[in-house]
């Protein structure tokens, strides 16, 4: 059982990393019953815009793209090929792996789970204006590339 604000110490209110928290906790909870009720979980969407955004590669590049380990990936991309989201087809560079491509299915799935995920933010974010919004994504970025381990 959490506490109620009123009984939090006012200490603990105030500490940046429990908020954080806090609100994650409510974004996965918001975005995790959206997709459920889809039938699909927040791994299928960043597949899915990788390979939108990025077009096809292969299981390893996505899972570079993505921050998906390899060892999950593999089922990640065996259910959107069920659905038909996505295709896998040998590298003609390399037979030994395949190339991940976004289908026309996919796309479509895509844009159904863009708009579950955008009511999910309008709903967290209800008692925030568009400036403070746009200011909370620019804060919260900043401190994600100040921690973000720099690569050679």
């Amino acid at each position: 059982m959490s506490p109620t604000p009123e009984h939090t110490p006012g200490r603990l209110r105030a500490i940046p990393s429990r908020l954080l928290a806090g609100a994650s906790a409510v974004a996965d909870r918001l975005v995790g019953e959206r997709l459920a009720a889809e039938g699909a979980h927040k791994w299928h969407f960043a597949v899915l815009v990788a390979l939108s955004e990025g077009g096809p590669a292969s299981q390893s590049e996505l899972s570079r793209r993505t921050g998906i380990y390899r060892s999950d990936m593999v089922a990640v991309l065996n259910e959107l090929s069920d659905t038909d989201c996505v295709s896998r087809e040998p590298d003609p560079a390399d037979r030994r792996r395949n190339v991940i491509t976004l289908t026309e299915a996919g796309r479509l799935r895509l844009e159904r789970l863009d708009a579950l995920i955008a009511d999910a933010q309008s709903e967290l974010l209800a008692p925030l204006g568009t400036v403070q919004r746009d200011d909370l994504v620019r804060l919260l970025t900043a401190v994600l590339e100040h921690h973000r381990p720099a690569h050679p």
